[in-house]
């Protein structure tokens, strides 16, 4: 065992975070770490790597034979034991030789060596398979790029133990499978990983074990090379219960079209000059779940933006109706005044106010919703917070608790709770359950189910294919700012959908 995590205990004013939970991680191996937000995962590997130090927990880590008690970071990073956190942390306007070297700088006499610093990023960027100059800023890179220097940082501290934190949440389908063959290269290599990740799929493919965690303790721990460990059983163990049905059983009423967008079109919010948004029609009726497929940069995110108040794009135009009424959506307070919610893919950074507490963002979006005569009523704003954390079974201390302190899962629904606040007619979902695990997404299917039987219209994009398939009702697809087909679910594939956009490029 490179790994051993003895009945570590961990707590928070009024939560219990981790409960007597133990891991034991073999060399050499991808150990996956897998539950439902807030069951801990996180939490465990700050404990590990130095973030939480030791006596702020009860418990042992045994690391290489030996106690470790670690202080901080840079005591877990000095035996090797390096962990890349969800959010990335580059610094943007810095190059990839500065950022790998950020910290631990190739010097000679206090003054730092560049042609040295520049060799060696050249051969660390070579080994995770990037091609760019060492000189590149970290802005000029793709999501999925940056995760690969974060990669190629952590090599150069003679990695022995890589713990990454959903690594995938953010990327596409190719970089994340480019992610996956390297953390197999890597294995070979003889380096051991912890990957913490949502996505079965990916697990079942590259993980030797998985440790289950449920409400802070451990449930399981399974050995894939016995035998193949099907995702059911990860997912039963994970949320204590069988989910043979991963989407919720739905009988549609839909009536009439309620809400239309006619021939809209949206330039480049800096290159005036490029169409992203080519004359798209959209209509949804009253009760419908309509999804927007469409591969990574087809102009889905800016189309909703672009409708919801403006908030992505210039020289806009075209029409948006409701009830057969043209609305004026040139902002985004226009927007909600007229039923328009919009969902963001980024809860962290558009989504929440990240430093202050659940019930001040549930009301943030209608606070007209908690005022009597412009004046806001504390006692009507805990009272809405708390009907809205029962409803969406929002897991925290009290809704006075910052929502930077809350798992992905619970953000989103603190999102979600917002803007359902607001009463909309029309609910946008940009990638509703990123990063959120099969139980939370369950829960959040229900709720667009719920939002469709009274009536309202739902629009959801995803990139998850089968989960459009899964809740909606009609799927448009999107290719290069225009739709390129339009089906109804019961005749859908992902074959099909796939067919669409590559028959469009």
């Amino acid at each position: 065992m490179i790994l051993e995590m003895r009945n570590i205990r961990k707590t928070f004013p009024g939560v219990v975070a981790l409960n007597q939970v133990n891991l034991n991680v073999r060399a050499g191996e991808i150990h996956a770490i897998v539950g439902e937000n807030g069951a801990g995962k996180s939490t465990l590997m700050k404990v590990l790597s130095g973030v939480y130090p030791h006596g702020s927990y009860s418990g042992e880590i045994v690391f290489e034979g030996q106690e470790r008690r670690f202080d901080g970071i840079r005591d877990s990073e000095h035996l090797g034991v390096i962990i890349i956190h969800q959010e990335l942390a580059l610094v943007p306007l810095l190059s990839i030789a500065e950022n790998i070297f950020l910290g631990n700088e190739t010097a000679r006499h206090g003054v730092i060596d560049w042609m040295a610093a520049h060799s060696k990023a050249q051969a660390l960027l070579k080994k995770v398979g990037l091609k760019e100059s060492p000189e590149t800023l970290v802005t000029h890179l793709g999501v999925g790029k940056q995760q690969l220097v974060e990669i190629a940082k952590a090599l150069s501290r003679q990695v022995r133990l890589l713990i990454l934190d959903e690594p995938t949440a953010s990327l596409n389908e190719n970089d994340s499978q480019a992610l996956l063959d390297l953390l197999l290269e890597l294995k070979k290599q003889g380096i051991t990983c912890i990957l913490i990740s949502h996505k079965l799929n990916e697990i079942s493919r590259v993980a030797d074990a998985i440790t289950v965690l449920r409400d802070g303790s451990t449930v399981e721990s399974l050995d894939c090379r016995t035998g193949l460990v099907s995702e059911d059983r990860v997912i039963k163990a994970m949320v204590g219960r069988e989910m043979a049905d991963r989407y919720p059983p739905r009988q549609p009423d839909i009536g009439a079209t309620v809400f239309e967008v006619r021939n809209w079109r949206a330039h480049h919010p800096q290159h005036a000059e490029r169409e992203v948004i080519k004359g798209v029609d959209l209509h949804v009726r009253r009760g419908e779940i309509v999804g927007i497929a469409g591969l990574m940069g087809a102009g889905r995110t800016e189309l909703a933006m672009s409708i919801f108040g403006k908030s992505w794009g210039q020289r806009i135009s075209g029409q948006v109706l409701l009830n057969g009424q043209e609305i004026d959506v040139g902002t985004v307070e226009k927007a909600v005044r007229h039923g328009l919610a919009y969902v963001t893919e980024d809860r962290k950074g558009n989504g929440l106010v990240l430093s202050e507490d659940i019930q001040f963002n549930v009301s943030l979006a209608n606070l007209s919703g908690i005022s009597t005569a412009t004046v806001m009523d504390p006692g009507r704003e805990h009272q809405v917070a708390q009907d809205y954390r029962r409803r969406l079974r929002i897991r925290c201390s009290g809704v006075d608790q910052k929502t930077v302190n809350l798992s992905g899962g619970n953000q989103q629904k603190v999102v979600l709770g917002k803007w359902l606040f607001t009463n909309p007619e029309v609910l946008i979902l940009d990638e509703p359950t990123r990063g959120i695990d099969v139980g939370a997404k369950y829960e959040i299917y229900t709720l667009i189910a719920q939002m469709a039987a009274e009536g309202k219209c739902v629009i959801v994009i995803s990139s998850e294919m089968p989960e459009l398939l899964g809740i909606t009702d009609r799927i448009y697809v999107m290719n290069e700012g225009r739709f390129v087909a339009e089906m109804p679910t019961s005749d859908a594939s992902q074959e099909k959908i796939m067919r669409a956009i590559v028959k469009a490029s």
